[in-house]
C-alpha cells in the first residue's frame, strides 16, 4: 500500500473523461480528478499476481503489451528479466488471430539477421542491400520481442487497454486471460483480471509490472522445482527397477541352476535305472545258468580218479628220481676202470 501512494498508483484521470463502468473502483475525486480506491486495488493485484504465478508454473506463456512511449523501455526491460514475449512498439494486426503469418515473418526477420552477420547482405548490389536492411529494422522494431514465440501465448498483460484495443480484441477471440491496468477512462468488461490504477505515470507502471515480472519469474522457479523433482523421481524409479530387474535376474538364475540340478538328477535316475536293467535281465536268465550245477556232480568222479591215480603218480615220480641218481653212478663206475687200465701200464 505505502508503494502504490509513494508512486501515485491512486491517481486517476479528470472527472470530464472518466468511464462509468469504473465507478465502483474511484475511491473519491479530489480538484477535478478521480482517486482510485487502492484497497481494492491490493486485493485484485493479489488475485492476478497469484493467477499469473500459478499458470506460469504449468508451462503458461505470458507476454506483455504496452506501446505508449512511457512504459516501452518498462515493458521491455520487465519482460527481457523475467523471459516473457513483448509488444512495445506497435501491435500488427493479426499478430494473435493470423500468428502463421507472423510467424513467417519472424523466420525471415532471423534470417535477414543471418545474413548481415556472415556478410552475405554486403555480397548484394548496394540498392538492394539497403532495402534489405531497412526492411530489416522495420521487423526488428516491431518483432523483436516476438523472435522466441513458438505458439500463441496463454496470459497477456497489456498497460492500458483502452490504447491496445486491437490486442486485446483478438486475445478475446482467441479466449486469452488478459490481466491489464485500468485506469478511470478504460472499459473493465473485456478485462479478465483488472488492476485499477495509474496507467500513465512510469513509476505506477514499472511498480506493477515489476510485480507482474516477479510472479512469472516465482512460477518458473516453481516449475523448474517440480521439474527436478519429477527428475529426482524418475531417477528413483529407474533405481528401483534396475534394482528389481537384477533381483529378477537373480531369481531366474537361481531357477535356472536348480531346473539344471533337477536335470542332473533325472539324468543320474535315467543312468541308475539302466545300470539296474542287466541285474534284472540276468534274474530272468537265472533258470538256464542253474542248469550249469546239475553237471557239475561229475567232477567228484573226476577227483575220485585222481585220488587212486595220486600214488601210481608218486611211485613213477619216485623210480625217475632212483634213475636219476644212478646213472652218474654208472659213468663213475665206467671211470675207474680206465684208471686201473693205467695203473696196469
Amino acid at each position: 500500500m505505502k508503494e502504490l501512494l509513494e508512486t501515485g498508483v491512486h491517481f486517476g484521470h479528470r472527472t470530464r473523461k472518466w468511464n462509468p463502468k469504473m465507478a465502483r473502483y474511484i475511491f473519491t475525486e479530489r480538484k477535478g480528478i478521480h482517486i482510485i480506491d487502492l484497497e481494492q486495488t491490493v486485493d485484485l493485484f493479489k488475485k492476478a499476481y497469484y493467477f499469473v504465478r500459478d499458470r506460469v508454473g504449468e508451462n503458461a506463456e505470458i507476454m506483455f503489451v504496452g506501446t505508449k512511449k512511457q512504459v516501452q523501455a518498462t515493458i521491455a526491460d520487465e519482460a527481457a528479466r523475467c523471459g516473457a514475449h513483448y509488444v512495445n512498439r506497435r501491435w500488427l494486426g493479426g499478430t494473435l488471430t493470423n500468428f502463421g503469418t507472423i510467424k513467417q515473418s519472424i523466420e525471415r526477420m532471423k534470417k535477414m539477421e543471418m545474413m548481415v552477420e556472415d556478410g552475405t547482405i554486403d555480397a548484394l548490389p548496394n540498392k538492394e542491400a539497403s532495402k534489405m536492411r531497412r526492411r530489416l529494422a522495420k521487423l526488428v522494431r516491431n518483432l523483436d520481442g516476438l523472435r522466441n514465440l513458438e505458439r500463441k501465448p496463454d496470459l497477456m498483460f497489456v498497460i492500458d487497454p483502452d490504447v491496445e484495443t486491437s490486442a486485446v480484441r483478438e486475445a478475446n477471440i482467441l479466449g486469452i486471460p488478459i490481466i491489464a491496468i485500468v485506469d478511470t477512462n478504460c472499459d473493465p468488461d473485456p478485462i479478465d483480471f483488472l488492476i485499477p490504477g495509474n496507467d500513465d505515470a512510469i513509476k505506477a507502471t514499472k511498480l506493477i509490472t515489476a510485480r507482474i515480472a516477479d510472479a512469472v519469474i516465482e512460477g518458473r522457479e516453481g516449475l523448474q522445482g517440480e521439474q527436478a523433482e519429477a527428475i529426482a523421481d524418475s531417477t528413483d524409479e529407474t533405481e528401483e527397477a534396475a534394482l528389481d530387474a537384477e533381483e529378477a535376474a537373480e531369481e531366474a538364475s537361481e531357477d535356472v541352476v536348480a531346473e539344471d540340478a533337477a536335470a542332473v538328477a533325472v539324468e543320474d535316475a535315467v543312468t541308475a535305472e539302466a545300470s539296474e536293467e542287466p541285474s534284472d535281465e540276468a534274474t530272468e536268465d537265472g533258470p538256464a545258468e542253474d542248469e550249469k550245477p546239475a553237471e557239475e556232480p561229475a567232477e567228484p568222479a573226476e577227483d575220485e580218479t585222481s585220488d587212486e591215480e595220486a600214488p601210481a603218480k608218486e611211485e613213477a615220480v619216485a623210480i625217475e628220481g632212483a634213475a636219476a641218481e644212478d646213472e652218474p653212478e654208472d659213468e663213475s663206475a665206467d671211470d675207474e676202470p680206465e684208471e686201473t687200465t693205467d695203473d696196469d701200464d
